[in-house]
């Protein structure tokens, strides 16, 4: 094994991590801190390690923040139901895996998050055109370029970087700093 390889990779997810954006991160946090006073929903979803991500994300938010909130987040992945999501993709298609999901559950002044690398994704472009129609805020975690979801979303956050490694884990990052900020700073836990 080539340890300048494994260097040249701490070097590169340094550069990664560097290139988020505090500002937005904070943003986020505060949109997610008037969901919790005004009881809105939060949707969060991805494809692949992005589901993944989107799944640790909702239970540290639902779990850990909601344990040291002044009540509970009202948040869900919507990636975890794997029978609805095969029956939409059988059914219709699954470019609509989200976009049907949100269509049951997501009201206006909800939030989606959604993760993605490339920001291209079928099914995300379409959940994000659906609520920008309904009046759903959107928030992307996305690679380098944004891709479509760049266009789209109310909050695109890029890391600059297109390594699907690097990304997904700074989107992990940026999920896990929303969180400690909900379970570590008092202004949070109150109403």
């Amino acid at each position: 094994m080539s340890t300048n390889f494994l260097k040249n990779y701490i070097t590169a997810h340094h550069s990664a991590l560097d290139s988020i954006p505090t500002e937005s991160v904070e943003k986020i946090i505060q949109l997610f801190k008037t969901a919790l006073d005004e009881d809105r929903q939060i949707f969060v979803f991805g494809n692949g390690g992005s589901a993944a991500n989107a799944s640790h994300f909702i239970t540290d938010l639902g779990k850990g923040a909601s344990d040291k909130t002044y009540k509970r987040f009202r948040c869900l992945s919507i990636n975890d139901n794997v029978s609805w999501m095969t029956a939409i993709g059988n059914d219709y298609s699954y470019d609509d895996v989200f976009l049907r999901q949100l269509e049951n559950y997501a009201k206006p002044q909800d939030i989606i998050l959604m993760m993605s690398v490339s920001g291209n994704s079928p099914n995300l472009v379409k959940a994000t055109e659906w609520a920008k129609n309904n009046q759903v805020y959107s928030i992307a975690l996305t690679g380098r370029t944004g891709g479509k979801l760049k266009e789209l979303a109310d909050l695109l956050i890029p890391i600059a970087s297109d390594h699907y490694g690097r990304v997904e884990d700074c989107h992990m990052h940026i999920c896990h700093m929303i969180c400690y900020a909900f379970m570590e700073l008092e202004e949070l836990q109150q109403q």
